[in-house]
């Protein structure tokens, strides 16, 4: 595995990043969101420390190493455990380690992780601690603002001065929704509960020597403008999924360019990756699958999604898959 570029953790590294979302951010999704925002962070999908100890590294940990700089998102509660995830993951390059204490899953919640956590600051302390008592790399933390009936701005503040106090962490994610550890779906969690972006705002007020990101409802370009006068990040989630393109508008307003000048722009690199995917035995339809979005708003939109949706499971190995639907796309705007 290729080393981590020089990286640290500060409040410009924080500026953008992109959320760490189950069965979507994997290593084909990053390589592509790393096309459309250079300077962006990129966060992996949580992984349990169970599956790091135990289970394919290779497969679980693996990544492109343009993907840097790139954050490994823990999810767990034993202290050892934790540690010990931490450095396999170092020993990989990872530049950042982040646990989750957000996530309301059954099954999250079963394994004792994710939101569920926030009803036990101490654990949440000991394992970061842990974590960044033994690696050389940013140690951060990803939270609600509260869980079931431990809601209200002051639990959150003491929750986060609690969990940051003396372990060397000071970086939070705060996803500014409470999480319903019953009577929600993970979806509505992601939905139904109000915002509070203000919470998230008085937080870094109250304790600026934090790095503070904001998570949860941003979707456009002004709204991370608007949140970076209150807070040192954003990281965008479900809209940077569904609308990737927006990642390249931020990197060009927010973070001095560098990006791709429009969506086509990133198909020869794509292509190339589908080649190196194809040649692997890597079915393409993995990479593809996480571009739908890419020409989203503009005419012949829905045939590229079409196209893409119709014909990646053909071949596994189709190189000029991207090509296809560029020209469906073109037909439509030229009839």
């Amino acid at each position: 595995m290729a080393p981590p570029m020089t990286y640290t953790h500060d409040k410009d590294s924080s500026r953008l990043s992109v959320a760490p979302m189950m069965a979507w951010t994997d290593r084909h999704c990053r390589y592509f969101h790393r096309r459309l925002a250079p300077s962006a962070l990129l966060y992996t999908e949580m992984v349990t420390t169970g599956a790091v100890l135990h289970g394919d590294r290779e497969r679980l940990l693996a990544y492109n190493p343009e993907e840097h700089p790139v954050a490994l998102q823990l999810g767990g509660s034993e202290p050892a455990d934790l540690a010990a995830s931490a450095k396999v993951a170092v020993d990989y390059g990872y530049d950042e380690i982040n646990l989750n204490v957000g996530c309301p899953s059954d099954r999250v919640q079963k394994g004792r992780f994710g939101a569920c956590l926030m009803k036990e600051p101490d654990t949440v302390r000991d394992g970061l601690k842990a974590m960044a008592d033994v690696v050389d790399v940013p140690v951060t933390v990803k939270t609600r603002l509260g869980v079931d009936e431990l809601y209200s701005y002051d639990y959150f503040r003491d929750f986060v001065g609690r969990v940051t106090d003396g372990t060397g962490v000071d970086t939070v994610i705060a996803h500014a929704r409470i999480a319903f550890l019953a009577g929600l779906s993970p979806k509505e969690n992601r939905d139904v509960p109000p915002l509070h972006h203000d919470w998230v705002y008085r937080l870094k007020q109250e304790m600026p020597h934090l790095t503070v990101v904001l998570n949860g409802g941003v979707e456009t370009v002004d709204q991370v403008t608007e949140h970076l006068a209150q807070v040192d990040g954003v990281m965008l989630g479900r809209a940077a999924y569904h609308d990737p393109w927006v990642l390249a508008r931020c990197q060009h307003a927010l973070l001095g360019g560098g990006g791709p000048e429009a969506p086509e722009d990133v198909l020869p690199a794509m292509t190339a990756y589908l080649e190196r995917l194809a040649t692997a035995g890597v079915p393409v339809k993995h990479a593809t699958r996480h571009m739908l979005g890419l020409f989203g708003g503009q005419p012949g939109a829905r045939a590229w999604r079409r196209y893409l949706s119709e014909n990646a499971h053909r071949d596994d190995a189709d190189t000029g898959l991207l090509d296809g639907a560029l020209a469906a796309m073109r037909e439509v705007q030229a009839a």
